[in-house]
C-alpha cells in the first residue's frame, strides 16, 4: 500500500518533462493519475506506460490549459470518471522567449498568462472547491526562481510564476479552514527538454553560480512533490518550497 492508495491525482503537462516524473512519483505511492495537456497522444501514451509500470489507474486527457472553458472540462471529465480528486498539481507552463524587450507584444504577453497563471487559477477554483467540500485536498504549484530573479528574455514568465506564488498563499488562506492545503515548488534549472535549447555556457553560468554547482536532475522533484502531496506534509501550507540547489542566477 502506497501513500497515496485510493487517491487520485490530476497533473498538467504530466506527459513529458518534470510533469511526468510527478506523475511516476504519484503513480509509485498508489494514485490513480490524470495526466493532462494539450498533447493528447503523448498523454494517452504515458498514461498506458504508467498503468504498465504501476498497475494503477491512468487517463490521459486532452486539455488547453491556457483555455477557461477547457479547465472545467477536464474537472468534469476527472469527477465523472473517478469522482473525486486529491491532488490537483499545477505543473503545465511555457515560455516564450523574445530578443529585446520591443518584441514583447500582447499576444506573447497573453499567451504566457493564460498558460502559466490563468490556467492554474481556474483549475485551483474548481478543484479546491470541490475538495473543499470533501473536506480534504492538496494543491501543488509548480514555479520557478525566475519569479524572484526575474531576467530577460523570460519576463512574462517570471510575471507568471510570481503570481503563482501569491496565488499558492492567497489560496492557502481560502481553502485552509475547509481542510485543503495549498503549497508551490519553486523550481531552479533542471535537466528537461526545455534545458536542451541551452548552450554549454548557459549551463556552466548556471552550475558555476549554484551551491551545489550543478543543475538538477527531473527525477529529483519527485520526493517533493510526494511529501506536498501526502499527510506527511499535513502541517504544510502556503509554502514555497526551494528545489533549486542553492541557485543565485
Amino acid at each position: 500500500m502506497g501513500k497515496l492508495s485510493g487517491h487520485v491525482a490530476v497533473v498538467t503537462g504530466g506527459a513529458r518533462g518534470l510533469g511526468r516524473q510527478i506523475v511516476e512519483a504519484m503513480a509509485g505511492e498508489g494514485a490513480a493519475v490524470v495526466i493532462a495537456s494539450r498533447h493528447v497522444d503523448a498523454c494517452e501514451e504515458a498514461a498506458e506506460q504508467i498503468r504498465q509500470d504501476h498497475c494503477v489507474d491512468a487517463i490521459g486527457v486532452e486539455c488547453n490549459i491556457g483555455s477557461w472553458s477547457a479547465c472545467d472540462s477536464l474537472v468534469e471529465t476527472v469527477y465523472a470518471k473517478f469522482g473525486r480528486a486529491d491532488v490537483l498539481v499545477n505543473n503545465a507552463g511555457m515560455a516564450l522567449p523574445y530578443r529585446t524587450i520591443d518584441d514583447l507584444d500582447e499576444r506573447m504577453w497573453r499567451k504566457v498568462l493564460e498558460v502559466n497563471l490563468l490556467g492554474a487559477v481556474s483549475l485551483s477554483q474548481s478543484f479546491g472547491a470541490r475538495m473543499a467540500d470533501a473536506g480534504s485536498g492538496s494543491i501543488i504549484n509548480i514555479t520557478s526562481t525566475g519569479a524572484v530573479r526575474p531576467k530577460d528574455p523570460f519576463v512574462p514568465y517570471a510575471v507568471a510564476k510570481a503570481g503563482l506564488n501569491t496565488l499558492t498563499q492567497a489560496h492557502a488562506q481560502t481553502f485552509g479552514p475547509m481542510g485543503v492545503r495549498v503549497n508551490a515548488i519553486q523550481c531552479g534549472p533542471f535537466r528537461t527538454r526545455m534545458a536542451e535549447a541551452w548552450d554549454e555556457k548557459a549551463i556552466a553560468v548556471l552550475e558555476r553560480t549554484a551551491a551545489l554547482r550543478r543543475i538538477g536532475d527531473p527525477e529529483e522533484i519527485r520526493a517533493a512533490a510526494v511529501y506536498l502531496a501526502t499527510s506527511d506534509s499535513a502541517f504544510v501550507t502556503g509554502t514555497i518550497l526551494q528545489l533549486d540547489g542553492g541557485a543565485t542566477f
